[in-house]
């Protein structure tokens, strides 16, 4: 089973190097890694180029975004099932896609996700809080729960089927395309009980207050956007739920 790992890159020198080995070390060795440059105005792209023997295709070219890279990359991709690990993430153990892949095996499942940490952006062994989730189930997502984007693998069929990220969401377009999957169509899901990301604190929703102002509507408008009824208090228990991952 090969599975494709995708990472978009934007001037992320600091952390680049950490993502990469955290991909090209895992035990699991049938990896089809894709990382797209948007054309880096620091030196991005040359950290990437010192890994080329590791990544099966290495591109740098503008693009309109996170998302749209995303979309290139798994137009791209030709494994059975493919996973996101953003440029300044690490899988959290090198047996993470492994235990993946056996989920889908003894599962046959249409998806997997798991748990993540937030951590210090300088000292990644400060865990921040804590991303532990449940098992899924569609009504949930109307309460306000959630899977950790960042843990999602999914067969490539569904993006086939449902489509991609829609550039019309700005920082929720991920949390769009979960309700899509998950709320409105109901693909089966399986949690997998696991630490799989560590990710930095500091991600672009919550850079300052108007990145926060503008990440809240643009949650409500994903809500709305896929029927969930209550749309107000689904965005307020999705917020409240937080607190709880730092105890």
């Amino acid at each position: 089973m090969k599975i494709t790992i995708i990472t978009v890159v934007y001037n992320a020198r600091q952390y680049l190097q950490y993502c990469i080995e955290s991909v090209i070390e895992q035990d699991y060795k049938n990896i089809e890694y894709i990382l797209i440059d948007g054309n880096s105005t620091d030196d991005s792209f040359e950290i990437a180029q010192q890994y080329k023997e590791q990544i099966s295709i290495l591109i740098s070219e503008p693009d309109k975004g996170m998302y749209d890279a995303l979309n290139k990359g798994i137009e791209m991709a030709t494994g059975e099932i493919v996973g996101i690990l953003n440029a300044d993430d690490m899988l959290a153990g090198k047996d993470v896609i492994s235990a993946v892949a056996n989920l889908f095996r003894e599962t046959n499942t249409d998806g997997v996700y798991g748990d993540l940490n937030y951590v210090d952006k300088n000292n990644t062994q400060r865990v921040i809080r804590k991303w532990k989730s449940t098992s899924s189930n569609p009504k949930d997502l109307a309460w306000g729960w959630m899977p950790a984007h960042p843990t999602l693998y999914l067969k490539r069929s569904v993006f086939q089927t449902f489509g991609s990220y829609s550039l019309t969401f700005g920082s929720a377009a991920d949390y769009e395309f979960m309700l899509r999957l998950l709320y409105k169509n109901r693909i089966n899901v399986q949690y997998l009980n696991k630490l799989m990301v560590n990710m930095r604190t500091g991600g672009m929703s919550n850079r300052n207050m108007s990145q926060r102002y503008k990440a809240f509507l643009n949650d409500y408008k994903a809500l709305k956007h896929n029927e969930v009824k209550a749309a107000i208090l689904a965005l307020m228990l999705k917020k409240a739920r937080k607190i709880r991952q730092f105890f």
